[in-house]
């Protein structure tokens, strides 16, 4: 059966087929500033003066709150940008959306059975995501989080540990061991970073890494580096997919993550559990019936929720 275009895939054809420039730009050009958009016409007494009337399209008003609605349609980097920055073509948009919508009443298109099955299907797809979203809401407040978070904090291998240490890297193995003599007859490390090694920022850092996690750094350099003692520099060179590197390990910490640095996982997590329980819930008494393809009984039916 023919589908109808989705309301927010033809959105960007409305704004490219109005006359409006979207201020789209190739990659690596500056945008132009947008025009400030036009002062708002006088709206009716009583109007909230935070929801302006922003056109009039054959009698009837759009107010800002329905532009706001449209731009979060929009792909991503048109929902980050303040409004006024698309606030023109974007009310076009939303003007031809209007006369669209007159028009598709006006030749009583909803009377169709595939519109309304369409405007059953999206009805459907509305009403499954809002309880989503209102499962996940719920299991991922502020509070619930910071709960998390402590839970978390409370068990063993939470605390992260962490290496600082100084490399040189080098093309060759021979390179390496020679440098490894040298710092071993007292040559200063961070002197033969700047002068010997590959790694770009060596020569501003004397490669120093700073602190950093296991899995931060590639497993061969990662696994040398976690076996060593503060103050000691590794006595065999250490080969990855970058070269050879010699290592000097400054100090080692255990290193606790803020919740600022777990939050986003903590939600996710949270949001995953939310949508699984409520799968398993709706479930729980359900009477499910399974057939194949061809409408023949399953002989493979999971057992009954």
């Amino acid at each position: 059966m023919r589908r109808i275009l989705p309301v927010s895939a033809l959105a960007l054809a409305l704004v490219g087929g109005s006359g409006a420039v979207y201020y789209v730009h190739a990659a690596g050009q500056t945008p132009a500033p947008a025009p400030a958009p036009a002062p708002a016409p006088m709206a009716a007494a009583g109007q909230a003066a935070g929801d302006p009337v922003v056109a009039i399209v054959n009698g009837t008003q759009i107010h800002k709150h329905e532009l706001e609605a449209a731009q979060q349609h929009l792909p991503e980097q048109y929902r980050q940008v303040p409004l006024q920055m698309i606030y023109d073509p974007l009310l076009e948009q939303v003007i031809s959306s209007r006369l669209l919508l007159a028009q598709a009443s006006k030749e009583k298109l909803a009377d169709k059975p595939e519109v309304q099955e369409e405007i059953a299907r999206a009805r459907d797809d509305v009403l499954r995501n809002s309880l989503l979203q209102q499962a996940i809401g719920k299991a991922t407040t502020e509070d619930k989080l910071q709960a998390a978070y402590a839970a978390q904090k409370s068990q063993q291998g939470f605390a992260a540990e962490e290496v600082h240490a100084q490399h040189i890297l080098v093309a060759s193995e021979a390179e390496a061991r020679d440098i490894i003599a040298q710092v071993n007859k007292g040559a200063d490390f961070g002197q033969l970073a700047k002068d010997k090694s590959t790694d770009p920022s060596a020569k501003e850092n004397s490669g120093d890494l700073g602190y950093f996690k296991r899995d931060a750094m590639v497993p061969e350099f990662s696994e040398a580096a976690f076996k060593m003692e503060p103050g000691t520099v590794s006595q065999e060179p250490v080969h990855s997919e970058f070269g050879w590197h010699v290592i000097k390990v400054l100090d080692r910490r255990t290193a606790v993550p803020t919740f600022e640095e777990k939050e986003a996982e903590l939600r996710d997590q949270a949001s995953h559990e939310a949508v699984n329980q409520l799968v398993a819930q709706v479930h729980t008494g359900a009477q499910i019936q399974r057939f194949n393809l061809d409408g023949t009984p399953k002989t493979d039916t999971p057992k009954a929720e």
